[in-house]
């Protein structure tokens, strides 16, 4: 049986979805005032290794990621940065969709914009308001009304959540901006933005139909999940409200500060990936069970590089296109028990890692002896590693260092298109041609990046950071 983490009830579950056969998995998504780090690197990884475990289990997944596209971070770097709230989340959700295709993970079935869903996110603040559930405060946002939610809901129905932990304290649901200074929307309240707990549960639920068998995302947001995302679904949906499993990853860390709050560009993933095989970076950010938060740190980086080598050279000469027999069936079936095992019990990922080494210890043994059986050991170890995403690259391919080539061509043509474009446009600012000089401006942007233009025509450029 398949049993997973319940981050709500804090403890192992059997997992069984609410319609047979069907899973619906709503996961946080990326918020586009940065580039991607290795933390948001973890927990997508971690969701495409389970969505693959079951599709393997026989379950039709659909998987909704959401993309927040708008908030105070989103808003004071397009300030920053002399550019718009569309250029600069399109630059991020372009660099994302890059990292995740560099990484190969699965693709959702949506990634709806929290822009693309105000309409929807008004109509719910709306419903809220008309049932006392939210109030217009004194300076005009509109607030969820903790009071009033705690007053009319029975203590004892609430999920199996003990209410006598919640705090009484109001969020914002729709964020009032008077000046007008960014690209926000006209409300019943006024014009703004929604507030950023209000964004999961209209999205959530308006795309999986009020279903959800697994909702995820960090570990840094299981309060607001169990707390402000429950009660305003619960308010708004009623009892056709339901989400049966929480599941969280761990955070990656340095020196004990998330990453999110450190400015070393060494975090990022499009960085990463221009040092490390992606094979490398997802045997790290899986290399302690999923719910343990992970410290990063490039010397780790490093072992896991040599792990990855051994891995590969192991299946070095071996011949990876052998059918199997019954009988090969029959033996393989004990390392079969070996991987179910730890992929039911709330998916060890680090247990297959060490299930793979045995099985390249027993290749190291009879490689030489028994080129056969250890050919179908290297079969074996690629089709348990398939679940994880990794050592699908010809092995050939891996060693001759190709992607590091391919990637420093990619880097040195990008640095001689941004130095071609800033170019033509200080040809075109020394003739006057500003109209000329913005479209060059703008093909800049949408590599990432900004011009400071200084005296005689002198430009410096920096990616966003």
């Amino acid at each position: 049986m398949f049993k997973i983490f319940n981050t709500l009830s804090k403890k192992k579950e059997t997992f069984t979805p609410f319609i047979k056969n069907n899973v619906n998995i709503y996961v946080c998504g990326v918020t586009t005032s940065s580039y991607c780090h290795v933390g948001h690197g973890r927990t997508f990884y971690f969701f495409d290794v389970l969505i693959k475990y079951l599709k393997y289990l026989g379950y039709n997944c659909k998987y909704i990621r959401n993309i927040t596209d708008i908030d105070n971070k989103i808003i004071k770097k397009s300030i920053k940065n002399n550019i718009s709230l569309k250029y600069l989340s399109n630059i991020m959700i372009n660099s994302m969709f890059n990292d995740f295709k560099n990484l190969n993970l699965s693709i959702p079935s949506l990634e709806p914009k929290i822009t693309d869903n105000i309409n929807i996110i008004i109509l719910s603040i709306s419903k809220l308001l008309k049932y006392n559930y939210a109030y217009i405060s004194n300076n005009g946002d509109v607030l969820f009304f903790y009071k009033h939610y705690y007053n009319n809901f029975n203590k004892n129905c609430f999920f199996g959540f003990n209410n006598n932990l919640i705090k009484e304290k109001d969020f914002v649901l729709w964020k009032l901006n008077k000046k007008k200074d960014f690209n926000g929307w006209n409300s019943p309240w006024g014009f703004g933005r929604p507030g950023w707990h209000i964004e999961c549960a209209v999205i959530s639920n308006n795309y999986l139909n009020n279903i959800i068998d697994i909702h995820g995302g960090g570990s840094d947001l299981i309060f607001p999940h169990h707390e402000n995302e429950l009660i305003q679904s619960k308010c708004l949906f009623g009892n056709s409200y339901n989400i049966k499993y929480w599941m969280h990853t761990g955070l990656v860390n340095c020196n004990g500060n998330k990453l999110s709050k450190s400015k070393k560009k060494k975090f990022l993933l499009n960085k990463l990936l221009y040092k490390y095989f992606p094979d490398v970076i997802k045997y790290y950010l899986l290399s302690k069970h999923y719910r343990k938060n992970l410290n990063f740190n490039i010397k780790i980086l490093d072992t896991c590089k040599k792990a990855i080598n051994k891995l590969y050279m192991g299946m070095e000469g071996l011949d990876l296109n052998l059918s199997f027999n019954k009988k090969d069936n029959i033996f393989f079936n004990y390392y079969d028990n070996i991987f179910l095992n730890y992929m039911n019990n709330d998916l060890n990922i680090p247990g297959v890692y060490k299930l793979l080494f045995i099985m390249l210890s027993e290749i190291n043994k009879i490689k030489n002896k028994k080129f056969i059986l250890a050919s179908k050991f290297a079969i074996k170890i690629k089709y348990y590693a398939n679940f994880l995403g990794i050592l699908q690259y010809d092995y050939k391919y891996f060693l001759s260092k190709k992607y590091f080539y391919n990637n420093n061509i990619k880097y040195f043509k990008l640095i001689n298109k941004i130095n071609f474009l800033i170019n033509s446009r200080n040809e075109a600012r020394k003739m006057n041609n500003w109209e000329k000089a913005d479209y060059f401006r703008n093909k800049l942007i949408k590599l990432n990046v900004i011009v400071n233009d200084k005296k005689n025509f002198i430009t410096k450029w920096y990616f966003i950071d």
